[in-house]
């Protein structure tokens, strides 16, 4: 039985809120997404020196089990993580800058399809981009409602991780800087048209600490 543990002072995670986008955003594969709106939704929310009202402040003990946690499942395959890690991990990137990109697969399979390829072209230019280094991202794949959970979880675990490989083979980035996950079919963006192919995406999260300075 895996037993998952909470950070304290983090929100409960919400369908609505796992799929929310930190800049609003939302990009389909057949849309034009450039590299320039995958860094701005992506980059650290900026904070001001000292306190002020409306001023994020983290608690450095929750930064610190974040980072110890994030820690154990860097370099881990993406279908070792448990039930447990792999909400573990929502929850944390509920807070944190991300973007949904329907980046579409070929159906039933984990191939990038070719309308798509542009999308991660673009992203990969992104996670290249000299403000976003040091940073860790999770990179989490999704499909629709399609067939059996287990199918279903297998397919969006190797999604990621062709995103991944695409990534690390062809713009340098360092595989254990980017974390991989499946969730399935169970964080549907479209849950009433559990098979509509915007469903077959890649949400793609900064988990880095930091903040930027204004």
């Amino acid at each position: 039985m895996t037993t998952m543990t909470r950070f304290p002072g983090f929100k409960a995670i919400t369908l609505s809120a796992a799929l929310s986008l930190s800049a609003g955003l939302a990009l389909a594969g057949d849309d034009t997404v450039t590299a320039d709106q995958i860094l701005s939704a992506l980059k650290p929310a900026p904070v001001t020196r000292g306190l002020s009202v409306g001023t994020p402040q983290v608690d450095p003990s929750v930064k610190a089990r974040e980072a110890s946690f994030l820690a154990t499942v860097r370099n881990r395959k993406t279908r070792s993580l448990s039930l447990g890690e792999r909400e573990q991990i929502a929850e944390i990137a509920d807070a944190k800058p991300k973007i949904d990109l329907e980046i579409q697969f070929d159906y039933n399979s984990a191939d990038i399809s070719k309308a798509s390829m542009a999308a991660v072209q673009e992203l990969g230019k992104a996670l290249s981009n000299p403000s976003l280094k040091g940073s860790t991202f999770v990179v989490a794949g999704h499909t629709d409602a399609v067939g059996s959970e287990p199918f279903n979880q297998d397919l969006s675990e190797r999604r990621a991780d062709t995103i991944k490989h695409y990534l690390v083979d062809k713009y340098g980035l360092a595989g254990s800087d980017l974390v991989t996950v499946g969730y399935g079919k169970t964080k549907l963006k479209n849950p009433d048209n559990p098979t509509d192919a915007v469903n077959r995406r890649v949400q793609v999260v900064n988990m880095d600490t930091k903040t930027a300075s204004k």
